[in-house]
């Protein structure tokens, strides 16, 4: 066991708590890392939240970075002391992680959502003998130490970035970065309209700006966002507030948008970022909606006719074990400055961070243990 200090999820829509907690040491497939430092993502808070169903209390947590410290049996390709990123966990052996889509991965649910190692249904955090949830997509990094499985571990060399400063590419600057590079594949010249100026909203933008985009739109209602997303490369932005939005997009491309991407969630943002499409035109969508009934309102021969396409996507259809390595290569060519974005609080201050990061005192946060 190895003694952590850990955010604990009690309670829906209620405070984390720091406490002690016991950590196993790592089973066969597993990994002990040393956190050193977790982006907060709105996804930890649906979870806390019950948006989705999750057993409380648990140890929340998935953009971790850290240093492992030790090994279960039989995992190979690390070593004691190796500077990791943890991403998400996915199985590794089915069709869609055959193709290179682990976030797709036909266990993808059990296996991030769970709470536990679905072995034996077991989980690698308690407090005396109170069971505290651990696995949560395959890490649970709000905490000192997390126990992962080896496949979620992307080791990292020498970087630009501070190892502490690295865990958001696991999740949040990776969905924004990939919806753009992977999902959308946005094609140099092409035009994309960008919802929602968070840090994966802005990850997108960055990444539009690396794919030659002709011209790239944030909406964002959020005036430092917008002030923001144009120092990263973004070539025109609106405040959705300021008028019918479909309007404000086909003023700047009067012959509809190659590509939207939204990840705000909003259901008339959605649609009019539909609209807004050009012939052939996709959207896609990584938003968490506000209510998990939500949805849009799509007509069939609107969609037909022009060839409309509407994509859902997952952690922009990365391969963390490529993908994080290329955009720490972009980050160091200075084409992909995500530490620009983030605000570091103690992991005692998680409470503080998320009321600052819901005032937008902040765009990206990460706690340090």
């Amino acid at each position: 066991m190895t003694e952590a200090v850990a955010a604990v999820a009690r309670i829906p829509k209620g405070d984390f708590s720091i406490e002690p907690v016991s950590v196993e040491a790592p089973r066969a497939g597993e990994v002990l890392v040393k956190i050193a430092g977790v982006g907060l993502c709105h996804t930890d808070l649906i979870f806390r939240d019950q948006f989705a169903p999750y057993t409380l209390p648990a140890v929340l947590g998935h953009e971790g970075s850290g240093i492992v410290e030790a090994l279960g049996e039989g995992v190979t390709g690390l070593a004691v002391g190796d500077k990791v990123v943890l991403g998400f966990s996915s199985c590794g052996n089915c069709p869609r992680c055959d193709e290179g889509l682990p976030s797709y991965c036909r266990s993808f649910v059990p296996l991030n959502y769970a709470g536990v190692r679905l072995e034996d249904g077991s989980t690698a955090c308690c407090s005396g003998d109170e069971r505290i949830g651990s696995h949560f997509f395959g890490q649970s990094s709000f905490a000192s130490h997390a126990i992962t499985r080896a496949c979620n571990v992307v080791k990292v060399g020498e970087t630009k970035a501070p190892l502490e400063l690295l865990g958001p590419l696991g999740c949040g600057f990776q969905t924004g970065a990939g919806g753009v590079m992977r999902s959308l594949a946005c094609h140099a010249g092409s035009t994309i309209a960008i919802f929602g100026g968070g840090p994966v909203g802005l990850a997108a933008v960055m990444s539009a700006v690396i794919q030659g985009c002709s011209t790239i739109i944030l909406v964002e209602p959020m005036p430092s966002r917008r002030e923001v997303a144009l120092e990263l490369g973004a070539t025109h932005v609106i405040d959705p507030a300021a008028g019918d939005l479909t309007e404000a997009l086909r003023a700047i491309v009067p012959e509809g948008l190659d590509f939207a991407f939204d990840s705000s969630g909003v259901v008339s943002v959605i649609e009019a970022g539909f609209a807004a499409l050009g012939s052939h035109g996709a959207i896609g969508l990584v938003g968490v909606p506000k209510e998990p009934t939500d949805s849009i309102s799509v007509n069939i021969s609107a969609l037909m006719t022009p060839g409309l396409r509407i994509i859902g996507i997952i952690e922009g259809d990365s391969d963390p074990q490529s993908f994080i390595p290329e955009l720490l290569a972009h980050h160091a060519a200075g084409r992909f400055p995500f530490d620009k974005l983030i605000r570091t609080f103690k992991l005692d201050e998680i409470n503080e961070a998320i009321a600052a990061q819901a005032r937008g005192e902040c765009i990206k946060v990460v706690l340090l243990p």
